[in-house]
């Protein structure tokens, strides 16, 4: 049986030693495995043939069958291409080459009939097409060509003669060595079950399909294996933390939590509030360690949430923990649970990197005494040298911020891992939701707190600034607060953007009267905070700002957020700087600048911004226009994250499908023993990357 993944892919016909140090240096390809799972990007129907007479710029690929009359050389030097006066009898077209003009010379004939296939321009009044590909048999059996694979290239590649066509006959001669089946990577009784092509046919036909419908086959085979494989580890894991840890139990609701909740809570808690707090309640008494996700929009109360699990913790004896990604998020949180709390008598203490000597020591003996209650910490709290007497629950804040080993320090912190919520005001699609985080439970909050005004979104074009600044008059008379931010730093001679220097000094000049803050990346942490404290204490009006601004910063007289050059921006981001303002009573605005010239995709994200403040929304319509992104590295799954033919935006069913199966082959042989589950134990090991037991943490 042959077994691509041990063959050297320099040794396949059309490839030898320089071919293939280019496949591996500019696609990563080695093997004849990672070849045949390099599939095409796109498909084009080969099987009709067009009319010159009828072709026009707008067609995408068109298929000619003609002869050329006669070859033209035009121009000198690096100028210098070559053309061919091509006709069909209908019309003359111009088959252009700007390279390889002594190859085209050489291969074709005046007088020979072939057939012509490109991308059609119009130039001069004729039908041009450049670099065109050419069959010399001009009678081919046009039905049988089918859909023809295109396959990404690199530039090196090209010049190296490695262009779509060439991969493609490399692939035509990997499949042609292969005679017998392929191993399978699926078991028979899940291929039978949800009739799946096989493994030799779906990649055959991947490379080579004959019709539409056997390509939809073949590519619903390889995307449900690379999704099932994932959601797989993803149970498998879950279902061994569970059986390995036990969960510390929460059994009673005690006197600190009902205090706060009929003394202390300043407001009434919204319905999705009280929902995620049962499910919580419900998960720290079950006996098994809690991983939940608490997804909600900026403003939507998770913080409130997060201290009432905290003192849920304290009222069965045990401390809680909240982390922060950065100093400024950490004293926040540490002022509104020391002013939430006051009443109660709870011990709260802040440790970050800038709480050093005796401070500091004082805090770390009342951890290990167990006398501090909560702490609110930054990374400060991952050293070795902080421990605590009974840790129950570890909350953290903007989960994103932080790596999954960091995380895992915080388990050595207590002999029984303690119970974790983690939060993100980052709204996440349910489909990445379920491949990302697909081993913690996810609750959402989904309504704002009463009072809360939806902001205003605008669109404005950037010679409208007069009327903008006149606006931000009004409100700074008023007395509030306004950020204005910029995609770059300094100016850039490659790219015409606004940029945050010369913003600076315009909003100084224009608005005279009032203190600006500046902040950008390249400023020390230091030097960033105190100007973000500057304005959070009201000391400045103006916030001139790039994207630094912290998630999670709360300055509720803020009542402005303008966005020079939107365009440049995702809708997530757009999202998240909008979240800045808000966090009042009062009524707030987001102002989105951009210039005339808009692609479409772009006009699709500022109307989305202008017409929606849902974020979960606004998550599934940047995940359809921009995809996953880059997401590898290291995930909770602890799987190779590749995914090289399903796409998180589009195949949310499909996902749905396979973590259902995932599911149920884990609840029924949760270590992969049986005989019909051995292959799928086997893959798993073969496609898992890192030997650290990624199952013994969120």
């Amino acid at each position: 049986m042959l077994d691509l993944s041990v063959r050297d892919v320099k040794y396949l016909p059309g490839v030898g030693p320089a071919r293939a140090e280019l496949l591996s240096k500019e696609l990563g390809i080695k093997s004849l495995a990672d070849l045949i799972h390099y599939y095409p990007y796109k498909y084009i129907d080969r099987s009709r043939l067009f009319q010159i007479k009828e072709v026009n710029g707008t067609m995408p690929y068109i298929q000619l069958k003609g002869r050329i009359l006669s070859f033209e050389e035009i121009g000198a030097g690096r100028g210098k291409r070559l053309v061919a006066h091509f006709t069909d009898g209908t019309s003359v077209a111009d088959l252009v080459w700007f390279q390889g003009i002594k190859f085209a010379l050489s291969k074709y004939r005046p007088n020979t009939e072939y057939v012509v296939f490109g991308k059609p321009t119009i130039y001069g009044g004729r039908v041009n097409i450049a670099h065109p590909e050419i069959d010399i048999d001009a009678n081919i059996n046009l039905s049988e060509m089918g859909m023809q694979p295109h396959y990404n290239t690199t530039e090196k590649m090209k010049k190296s003669g490695l262009n779509s066509a060439a991969i493609r006959k490399l692939i035509n001669n990997l499949l042609e060595l292969i005679v017998e089946p392929l191993p399978e990577t699926l078991p028979n009784w899940l291929i039978n079950r949800e009739n799946l092509m096989s493994l030799t046919d779906a990649l055959t036909v991947i490379h080579s399909p004959k019709t539409a419908d056997s390509l939809r086959q073949a590519q619903h085979r390889l995307k449900f294996e690379e999704l099932f494989y994932v959601q797989l580890n993803i149970c498998r894991y879950s279902a061994a933390r569970n059986k390995r840890f036990k969960g510390l139990m929460f059994s009673k609701v005690g006197n600190s939590f009902n205090r706060f909740y009929s003394e202390c809570l300043p407001f009434a808690l919204t319905e999705a509030q009280k929902r995620v707090v049962r499910e919580i309640r419900r998960d720290t008494c079950s006996g098994v360690q809690m991983n939940r996700l608490l997804q909600g929009d900026v403003g939507s109360g998770k913080t409130m949430v997060a201290l009432m699990s905290m003192l849920l913790a304290i009222d069965n004896g045990f401390q809680a923990c909240i982390m922060a990604p950065t100093e400024i998020l950490a004293e926040q949180h540490f002022a509104n649970i020391s002013r939430y709390l006051n009443s109660i008598g709870l011990n709260v203490e802040l440790l970050t990197g800038s709480i050093k000597g005796k401070r500091r020591e004082a805090i770390l003996n009342g951890l290990v005494g167990g006398n501090v209650n909560i702490l609110v910490a930054t990374h400060a709290v991952l050293e070795d040298t902080v421990m605590f007497a009974r840790l129950g629950l570890v909350v953290i804040d903007e989960q994103h911020r932080f790596g999954v080993a960091q995380r895992a320090k915080l388990w050595s912190k207590n002999s029984n891992p303690p119970h974790v919520l983690v939060m993100t005001a980052t709204p996440i699609p349910r489909t990445l939701a379920m491949t990302l985080y697909g081993d913690l439970d996810v609750s959402i909050i989904d309504e704002l707190p009463p009072g809360r005004k939806p902001i205003k979104t605008v669109h404005k074009f950037d010679n409208t600034h007069v009327d903008i600044y006149a606006f931000l008059d009004e409100e700074l008379k008023k007395g509030r607060q306004v950020y204005v931010v910029y995609p770059l730093i300094e100016e850039s001679e490659k790219i015409d953007l606004k940029n945050l220097e010369d913003g600076y000094k315009i909003i100084c000049d224009r608005f005279q009267g009032y203190d600006v803050s500046k902040v950008h990346g390249k400023m020390k942490p230091a030097e960033k905070d105190a100007e973000m404290q500057r304005f959070k204490r009201g000391e400045t009006r103006i916030m001139v700002s790039t994207t630094v601004i912290e998630v999670g910063v709360d300055v509720p007289n803020a009542s402005v957020m303008v966005i020079e050059n939107a365009e440049r921006f995702g809708l997530s981001q757009l999202h998240q700087l909008r979240g800045r303002v808000g966090r009042g009573a009062d009524q707030s605005f987001c102002i989105l600048v951009t210039g005339y010239k808009l692609s479409e995709d772009t006009r699709k994200r500022i109307d989305i911004m202008v017409d929606s403040n849902d974020g979960f929304e606004i998550a599934e319509a940047d995940l359809k226009l921009r995809g996953p992104g880059d997401i590898e590295g290291t995930q909770q799954s602890g799987i190779a994250f590749d995914l090289k033919l399903a796409n998180l935006a589009r195949d949310g069913m499909l996902i749905e499908q396979v973590r259902n199966i995932a599911k149920e082959i884990i609840a029924k042989d949760a270590d992969l023993v049986q005989p019909e589950n051995q292959l799928l134990a086997r893959e798993l090991r073969r496609l898992k990357k890192s030997p650290f037991d990624w199952s013994s943490i969120s």
